[in-house]
């Protein structure tokens, strides 16, 4: 079963600085029937304006992922991590027993456009940690390239939570399949282009709850950047 919801079903916030859409209820906005799913529980689609960001703040007990679309985002935190995160890298901060950090436009000219993503860990009150890698353009292209897993395999970065995270890009109509494994569910985010999944249309934006499948067909239409959570 495939689940779409929306682009513009979305929760939204715009702060001037800050233009946010929620996939699920964050911060002011709640919706009792997107409280995540599974492990899943925040992805935010941010965009910062120049010279913007968020200040220090605090997190504790969670996994939180981001994914630069654009631009450069510049991270601080109290663990002593100073980096900019750019297209192509994916940072994981474990904010375990707890971390403060901000997050802000490294550019003072032009925005920066990123996917925030919260994963619920498998345990609670681990130490706290930071980890960036670059993932080569090359390894997403036209297949799915792990970025984020439990064990850290195939050079992804390490999760505290039996999830999955797989990105691609698919060009020229290109088709990858994902086997999911028996039992087992799948969240797919569409960050740019559109395409189809099964035969279900997904467009920028657009995100899917999907279970009881045995695989999914994923073919650009004809170009897409997507985001796959193999969850539990």
């Amino acid at each position: 079963m495939i689940s779409v919801r929306h682009s513009h079903e979305r929760g939204h916030a715009d702060h001037g600085w800050l233009n946010s859409y929620h996939s699920f209820s964050f911060a002011d906005y709640y919706d009792s029937e997107q409280m995540g799913f599974s492990v899943l529980r925040v992805i935010n689609e941010d965009r910062v304006a120049a010279g913007a960001g968020f200040p220090t703040h605090g997190h504790s007990d969670m996994e939180i992922i981001s994914y630069v679309l654009e631009g450069a985002l510049e991270h601080e935190d109290s663990m002593g991590t100073q980096s900019v995160i750019k297209p192509g890298e994916v940072q994981r901060m474990s904010a375990g027993t707890g971390v403060r950090h901000s997050e802000y436009n490294h550019s003072s000219t032009a925005p920066v456009h990123f996917l925030q993503i919260w994963i619920e860990p498998s345990a609670r009150g681990i130490a706290p940690g930071y980890e960036q890698k670059v993932f080569a353009a090359a390894e997403r292209r036209n297949q799915l390239r792990l970025v984020a897993a439990p064990d850290g395999r195939q050079g992804a970065l390490s999760l505290h939570q039996d999830a999955y995270l797989y990105v691609a890009d698919l060009q020229d109509d290109a088709t990858v399949r994902f086997e999911v494994t028996p039992g087992r569910k799948v969240y797919m985010q569409v960050a740019r282009g559109a395409l189809q999944v099964n035969g279900e249309r997904l467009n920028a934006g657009d995100g899917a709850r999907i279970s009881d499948e045995r695989h999914l067909d994923l073919q650009g239409a004809p170009q897409a950047e997507l985001l796959l959570f193999d969850l539990p």
